[in-house]
């Protein structure tokens, strides 16, 4: 067995998921603390900026209030001394402006020509004009650094006289967050390291003893049974590793008394799905399940010891020394006049390594289905030919008429293209019906389904046949008044009634009845439509939906019919998951009966 590399190992994968389980937890505890962290920094950065913003404002109102003469300090000089003293390292500028929107003083000496200006800073304008107290961060655009502006209002009896707009450093709060992370993931690396190695050891003091049992199992199949599983422990691993080593003694005792049989054994599972039969080397039956009892119709008890060329009733075709040679499959017919049953029977040999039979094994495959579809594929096949030699033949004759100087007879030409059009058609319509029944068996057609009103839609059908028929038929209708819905693909079903319609209309004799009529049973809808014509006879009800089966072929082909608009509709009415049937009475009348699911509203009166 190949060795088990350490990337596809338990081993790999006990580490693997041991390292990101630390490492997915560290990595919580680290985006926790770190959020935080610089909550917490930025929040006490701003309190102390805010607090020595409060003890500059009561300086500037003292002096914005003070009264001055020409001998005083002007408000610019006091204002300008008062900032000097008010700079820190993580304050970058703090700007006093009066209440006409003045800059009145700045602690940036490189910016004080700014002083007198007038200050267009939106939060400013808000400061003075309402008392609001503003804060925002942005980055600087020169710097590239984070910076956190204040902009408060000094008030005087509940007046605004001016404000402050304070610049501050904080992005010194985000270097030292920097800081801490480096050091975050740092440590990290070095806890998955330890981890890692941990992880390692800890894998290989559950993984040694596993590779030991694989390791003894290799070993059993090889046959070795001498073998024995080292025990690293009372644990559960341990208590595996002496149920190994239990198991492997009774297999090897267990295999002393099997060896024997292990060839015939293995024969007869090879095929216990079928039928299986074994046999001695005389050819007797020792062995026959329960699908070979069913499939002869025999006792198990009674074919006991019975020559299996009897059993089967082939004594007069092989002998038991014919089946030891025959290479290829028997078939069995048992078919009855009502009731076919094909049997196919193949042959295996039971040798030991000297090449001495043993005995003889028989498999039987009920083929009863496989042959019923051959014969009709076969039927199929003669019916279409059959269907289209006819008007082949017709059209051939016709035309060699026509070729020989019919055509240049105005009374006798005309009516011989017509016969084959006619006949061209009728094959047209033969090709289109196999080809939609084609489709049917390789379930190559898409319903459209949608829901309609039923009795509209049949309605509609039928007024289209009563305005159009030849015929001296009456129509007479016994339908809901009330709409019944149904879901269905009416293209396709409209094929089917126009098919039905125009046999009862086909069959029907002059001043007959075609009846329509529409029943509701539970969840379904029951339609039939019923005709006064010649009936169909009571054996040939079952028959009439397979494919090109005619109750009177002459009297069909001469009307047209392919012999498969019934096998188009049932192929439909089962696509709706309805059911389709028919009765009749011979001289009397055909009813074909269909039935659809449908969403049934309540009961009204009837037409």
């Amino acid at each position: 067995m190949k060795r088990v590399g350490f990337f596809r190992s338990i081993q790999m994968k006990f580490v693997l998921i041991y390292v990101l389980l630390i490492l997915f937890a560290m990595q919580i505890i680290s985006v926790y603390f770190v959020n935080s962290l610089e909550e917490k920094f930025t929040t006490n950065f701003k309190t102390s900026l805010e607090q020595r913003v409060n003890l500059l404002e009561y300086n500037l109102r003292e002096e914005m209030l003070k009264e001055r003469d020409e001998q005083s300090n002007t408000l610019e000089q006091d204002t300008q001394r008062i900032l000097e003293d008010f700079s820190e390292d993580d304050i970058i500028e703090v700007r006093v402006i009066d209440i006409e929107n003045r800059i009145i003083g700045t602690s940036d000496a490189n910016n004080r020509g700014i002083v007198g200006q007038r200050m267009p800073n939106i939060s400013v304008k808000r400061a003075l004009s309402a008392g609001q107290t503003e804060e925002e961060m942005y980055i600087d655009e020169n710097s590239g650094q984070r910076v956190w502006v204040l902009t408060s209002p000094i008030f005087s009896n509940s007046e605004v006289i001016g404000a402050v707009y304070l610049v501050g450093k904080i992005e010194t709060v985000f270097t030292q967050l920097d800081d801490i992370n480096e050091i975050l993931f740092s440590a990290a690396i070095l806890a998955l390291a330890i981890t890692a190695i941990l992880g390692i050891t800890l894998a290989r003091t559950i993984t040694r003893p596993i590779t030991d049992m694989r390791r003894q199992a290799v070993a059993l199949g090889k046959g070795n049974f001498s073998r024995k599983v080292k025990v690293y422990g009372q644990d559960e691993i341990g208590e595996l590793a002496i149920t190994f080593n239990n198991l492997t003694k009774r297999l090897q005792e267990a295999q002393a008394t099997t060896e024997g049989e292990r060839r015939k054994l293995s024969s007869v599972l090879s095929y216990m799905t079928d039928g299986v039969i074994a046999t001695d080397r005389r050819g007797r039956v020792i062995l026959i399940n329960e699908p070979a009892s069913k499939m002869l119709n025999v006792s198990r008890e009674t074919v006991i010891s019975q020559p299996i060329v009897s059993l089967l009733n082939l004594e007069e075709d092989y002998s038991f020394d014919d089946l030891l040679n025959e290479q290829d499959s028997v078939i069995l017919d048992y078919s009855t006049h009502d009731r076919p049953y094909v049997l196919r029977a193949n042959f295996s040999v039971i040798q030991k390594e000297t090449g001495f039979v043993n005995g003889l094994i028989t498999v039987l495959h009920d083929i009863t289905e496989q042959e019923k579809i051959e014969m009709e594929r076969r039927e199929f096949v003669t019916n279409v030919s059959h269907e289209l030699r006819t008007p082949l033949t017709t059209m051939r004759s016709y035309l060699e008429a026509l070729a020989d100087g019919a055509w240049q007879d105005p009374d006798i030409a005309p009516n011989f293209l017509d016969v084959t059009q006619t006949e061209t058609e009728r094959m047209i319509r033969l090709v289109n019906d196999l080809l939609q029944l084609s489709k049917f068996d390789s379930q190559e057609y898409n319903l459209t389904k949608k829901d309609t009103d039923f009795i509209d839609f049949f309605n509609k059908i039928i007024d289209r046949f009563e305005m159009t028929k030849s015929q001296e038929v009456t129509f007479r209708r016994k339908l809901p008044r009330y709409p019944v819905y149904v879901t269905i693909d009416q293209d396709k079903l409209t094929q089917v009634i126009d098919n039905i319609i125009s046999n009862a209309l086909k069959y029907s004799p002059e001043g007959g009845l075609v009846s329509f009529n529409v029943e509701e049973h539970g969840n379904t809808i029951q339609i039939s439509i019923s005709d006064q014509g010649m009936g169909i006879p009571k054996k040939s009800l079952d028959l009439i939906f397979e494919r090109f089966y005619r109750v009177d072929r002459a009297r069909s082909r001469k009307m047209g019919g392919t012999g498969l608009g019934l096998a188009i509709a049932k192929e439909l009415i089962t696509a709706h998951d309805g059911h389709i049937w028919a009765t009749s009475v011979e001289g009397k009348g055909t009813t074909i009966f269909f039935t659809l699911p449908a969403d049934l509203s309540e009961e009204d009166d009837w037409e």
